[in-house]
């Protein structure tokens, strides 16, 4: 199956050393599956100069954000301008290019494969910081326990999403959320979305300095640096208000689909 419009969105904060590659290798990968590919990246207030290295590629639209956000907010903002051009999938990705372009291109095959409504990228030999890793899989049991089945990768950044399911979620996430991917796996599952997890590996970011990261460089790498602890205290009670709390606001999600049209209807008889 080919796409006649797949559209590919990314928050970015400062990646100008590597996002013009990552861009490349994507278009590469998936240009075959799509009539047409566009990239619209939501800057979150750069200050290297990444719109600057971006501009005048035509098929890339940069979005710079009002204000610096952080990267859940700025990820709502890429997802909200990926659905404004009707594409007929959304394919998210962080800019700082941990993915590689071929998988990237399997996951986007396996929607359209599988006719689900998502396909998450699983990631495996993840190069983060043990404390990140500890993060991940505290949450992922958190999750389990709230919604009585395991999510693989429960915050992972490189999603592809048919426009109807997309749309659902956002919709019904606040647009300063934190961790919108970990509201959006929990509704998923509650919604009885059709999801699909498909192992990829996580590489390295792209760019040898540590100003596109979050968390910048830490002195004591065996520690996890207090903005972490603090952000991770936040989001959980983020995720308890909106998502895992009885009569949280995401719990009661559903997608509605067209009713599947019987054989005879419309038939007469003579």
């Amino acid at each position: 199956m080919q796409y006649a419009h797949l559209a590919v969105v990314m928050p970015a904060y400062n990646e100008a050393e590597g996002i013009v590659g990552f861009i490349d290798e994507i278009r590469a990968s998936v240009g075959p599956l799509a009539e047409r590919v566009t990239f619209v990246i939501a800057d979150d207030r750069s200050t290297d100069g990444t719109a600057a290295a971006l501009a005048g590629i035509a098929d890339v639209d940069v979005q710079t954000q009002p204000v610096n956000r952080g990267h859940g907010p700025t990820a709502l903002a890429a997802y909200r301008a990926g659905l404004a051009l009707s594409p007929d999938a959304i394919v998210h990705v962080d800019g700082d290019g941990q993915f590689l372009g071929a998988e990237i291109a399997a996951a986007v095959r396996a929607l359209a494969a599988s006719g689900a409504d998502v396909v998450h990228g699983v990631r495996h030999s993840r190069t983060d910081a043990w404390y990140r890793r500890v993060l991940t899989a505290c949450v992922r049991l958190l999750i389990a326990t709230f919604v009585g089945r395991g999510v693989p990768d429960v915050n992972t950044p490189l999603r592809v999403y048919r426009p109807e399911a997309l749309r659902l979620l956002v919709n019904a996430v606040p647009s300063d959320a934190l961790v919108p991917h970990v509201h959006f796996s929990l509704a998923e599952v509650r919604a009885g979305l059709d999801v699909r997890y498909l192992r990829v590996r996580s590489i390295p970011r792209r760019g040898s300095s540590s100003t596109g990261t979050m968390w910048g460089r830490v002195a004591r790498p065996s520690l996890p640096p207090s903005k972490l602890v603090r952000f991770a205290m936040v989001a959980l009670r983020e995720a308890w208000t909106w998502s895992l709390r009885p009569g949280a606001p995401l719990r009661a999600l559903s997608l509605e689909r067209p009713d599947p049209v019987r054989a005879d209807e419309g038939s007469g008889s003579a």
